[in-house]
């Protein structure tokens, strides 16, 4: 269970890059953008085939970022140019992606178990610190028993390039373009009354947001070792549950906390996931419909709290009247009390 615990943990941190691109397209910009599902894939694609090509596993993730900041254009250009719906944009450049991915790879799986990757110079100058070892002695100590992790790096590095977006997607989005994405998300009408574009500003929100789901693509395939055609089935349901579960758990007062928030559901989802999973009567082909559930629960449970919550307050501001009623039928006009 520890080690499953810190699995989901580890994944989890990872597909925290695709809730925060998820989180800038659905709540920045405000525009249903089902390209996801197949920009993930793209980001995968690029960076294995790459990989397997002897191309630097660096230089193949950064292109992964810059072909799907691509693909998030295109279907900007769909919307804003080509005047289709903002949900059938996505649609069509999912679908399109799909074939696009496999002409990529060549092939529906690319493995990538004998191929160094991102990770492992970070393994390799990880394990010369000794720092596992520490960390084991630390994990047997509080009682989590066997088996330990084989190494920390992946997650200590993970933590660290995730925050590092994190950061840099607070400071963008209170710069001058990034008041203006938000604003296009708020009141198209509005910010074009200020002279802005907010046809720039749309094709540039999913850009960005493709190339961090497609950073994560690329991260994902090089953690797990294959990148695979259908990897990305349901990805945006999965950005959509992190994003919600995130939001209602942590708060939303600020953009801060709000992409803190983003991470922290990601990965609390990929925790209950991997807790349903080991419920004796789910399978791992039931992972779709655990998705399902977690987002109705997610979507639910805020309004159920919300209404209990007011419903609360109501009684409340009524028990409060009553008691002042009944305090001034005490009383006659002048408040003194009548006998």
């Amino acid at each position: 269970m520890p080690t499953a615990i810190f699995a989901s943990f580890e994944s989890g941190i990872i597909y925290a890059i695709m809730a925060l691109g998820v989180y800038l397209s659905f709540r920045i910009l405000d525009f249903p953008d089902l390209t996801v599902d197949g920009s993930f894939v793209t980001g995968a694609a690029v960076a294995a085939t790459m990989i397997v090509s002897g191309v630097n596993p660096v230089i193949a993730t950064i292109t992964a970022i810059v072909i799907g900041f691509v693909a998030g254009c295109i279907t900007g250009l769909l919307h804003t140019f080509g005047k289709i719906n903002a949900l059938l944009s996505g649609i069509l450049m999912m679908i399109a992606l799909y074939s696009i991915n496999l002409r990529i790879m060549g092939r529906s799986n690319v493995p990538l178990l004998s191929q160094d990757t991102a990770f492992t110079g970070v393994e390799g100058f990880w394990s010369s610190l000794g720092i596992d070892a520490a960390l084991n002695k630390l994990w047997t100590a509080v009682g989590l028993g066997e088996p330990v992790p084989g190494t920390w790096s992946i997650l200590f590095i993970m933590i660290i390039i995730t925050l590092v977006i994190k950061f840099i997607t607070d400071g963008f989005l209170k710069t001058e373009i990034g008041l203006a994405l938000r604003a296009t998300g708020d009141n198209q009408r509005m910010i074009r009354s200020f002279s802005a574009n907010t046809n720039l500003m749309i094709i540039l929100g999913l850009g960005i947001s493709n190339g961090m789901v497609a950073l994560s693509g690329a991260l994902i395939a090089q953690y797990s070792r294959f990148a695979d055609v259908g990897m990305g089935i349901g990805m945006i349901i999965i950005g959509l549950a992190s994003v919600i579960i995130g939001e209602a758990l942590f708060g939303t007062k600020t953009i801060a906390r709000t992409t803190l928030a983003v991470i922290g559901g990601a990965i609390i989802y990929r925790l209950v996931v991997s807790m349903a999973l080991r419920v004796d009567f789910l399978e791992t082909g039931d992972m779709k419909l655990i998705t399902a559930t977690i987002v109705i629960l997610a979507l639910v449970m805020p309004k159920v709290m919300d209404r209990y919550k007011d419903r609360k307050r109501k009684a409340q501001r009524m028990a409060e009247r009553l008691d002042r009623s009944s305090i001034t039928d005490g009383k006659g006009e002048s408040g003194v009390t009548i006998k």
